[in-house]
């Protein structure tokens, strides 16, 4: 990828020169949802914001699989600001299980979830300013399943691995951390009965519960954190179940 920094003010930075006079931001799959709710909590602190997202909008348009998307997209950050604090690699894998997902489908959702979040780290990695910080978005999946979802879960444990390898990698650089969000809900639905109560919490999650974490997680506060997932759940995880024990029970699956 050739880059090269300019020497005149460009769409996105203010600068002094080639020096950025505000913070850099890169999300992925951050046209809705998630992704949406990190970039929007970004902006309110002032950080300038590049999302990439496959859905058309008021973002860079493409699909994070195709490694000459990625290289395109890196080269236009760094030429219009000239280093990078934050990537959040959030943009969501294909999820389909074994009786209907094809080899294509799963090195798709591999590409999506594993391979880009890499490619982008090592594109952006001359690029990262002091204090920098690499957010990866797994899933509580990473540790539990459900029925034919092995697409998606095998991206999300592949990005959980990814992370504690890039902190290794990047120490003393950048700090690497991944969250893992269980049911988050993204839709402003109101849950109410066993769907909220199954969690510890009492209630579903939302993007701001995600968002949240994200920001102490690029914040100074958090300067002595890397290499960790961090499960936002609600405590579902931690819950034991049983059949027949508090009102617990087992369904044989048809």
């Amino acid at each position: 990828m050739k880059t090269k920094r300019p020497g005149k003010k460009t769409e996105g930075c203010n600068k002094v020169g080639n020096v950025s006079m505000s913070k850099t931001a890169v999300v992925t799959g951050g046209a809705k949802g998630i992704g949406k709710c990190i970039a929007d909590e970004f902006r309110k602190r002032g950080v300038t914001v590049y999302v990439i997202d496959k859905s058309p909008g008021d973002h860079y348009a493409g699909d994070i699989a195709d490694k000459a998307v990625l290289e395109a997209f890196a080269e236009k950050v760094i030429q219009e600001c000239g280093g990078i604090d934050y990537l959040i690699n959030n943009a969501l894998p294909l999820m389909k299980g074994i009786d209907t997902c094809s080899y294509e489908e799963f090195q798709y959702a591999l590409a999506v979830g594993v391979t880009a979040p890499f490619y982008l780290a090592k594109l952006f990695k001359p690029y990262f300013r002091d204090g920098a910080s690499i957010i990866n978005i797994s899933s509580s999946r990473d540790r539990m399943s459900q029925p034919q979802t092995e697409s998606y879960t095998a991206a999300k444990g592949g990005i959980a691995a990814l992370t504690h390898a890039l902190a290794v990698s990047l120490g003393g650089k950048v700090r690497v951390n991944s969250i893992s969000p269980g049911w988050i809900d993204t839709g402003n639905n109101s849950f109410e009965g066993p769907d909220a109560l199954q969690q510890p919490v009492g209630r579903v999650g939302n993007p701001m519960d995600i968002a949240n974490m994200v920001m102490f997680l690029c914040s100074d506060q958090a300067g002595f954190i890397t290499g960790e997932n961090i499960c936002i759940d609600g405590g579902m995880t931690k819950q034991m179940i049983y059949h027949d024990d508090y009102g617990w029970k087992y369904m044989e699956r048809n």
